[in-house]
């Protein structure tokens, strides 16, 4: 018998726990596929992570959302402007791993109702080897880049 999906609900990261944040980003499966995650995490770090994704949805109207399901924190995600792009992130909790494609399907249909995003990228560490869920999502592979001195795979996905 499969288990039902749990529930997503999209939040905003200043209404979780900090230690929840805290033990999410010091994981050290988390920081498997994140090349960009440099050094511990402390409670200060956390405050000025939620502060600078807070600052993207008062800059940009949009940013990046802690993600629950049914109710637990299960990590954050969602849309950042890169120059003209809206790049998607998603960061799951080792134990909610496989809401990926939920998450990021429900994700998307917000894109989709949204005139600012004609578009979406995503950027994957090259350390990233089952790349068939963005296939299945129709995203093209669009070439490696360098973004804050790391490299990475990048796909597009149109929302129109």
């Amino acid at each position: 018998m499969t288990r039902p999906r749990p529930a997503i609900i999209f939040t905003r990261l200043p209404d979780i726990a900090p230690e929840a944040i805290l033990a999410h980003m010091s994981h050290p499966v988390t920081a498997r596929h994140m090349p960009l995650l440099k050094g511990g995490w402390t409670p200060d770090t956390v405050a000025e992570f939620v502060m600078a994704k807070e600052a993207c949805w008062q800059r940009d109207g949009l940013g990046h959302w802690a993600i629950l399901a049914d109710g637990a924190y299960a990590g954050w995600g969602g849309f950042q402007k890169e120059g003209e792009e809206w790049d998607f992130g998603l960061v799951l909790t080792p134990q909610h791993f496989g809401l990926g494609m939920a998450v990021t399907r429900q994700a998307l249909a917000f894109a989709r109702a949204d005139a600012r995003i004609p578009y979406v990228t995503f950027l994957l560490p090259p350390s990233r080897r089952h790349l068939r869920p963005l296939e299945r999502l129709r995203a093209r592979y669009a070439g490696r880049v360098d973004h804050e001195g790391c490299e990475f795979l990048k796909y597009r996905l149109e929302t129109g």
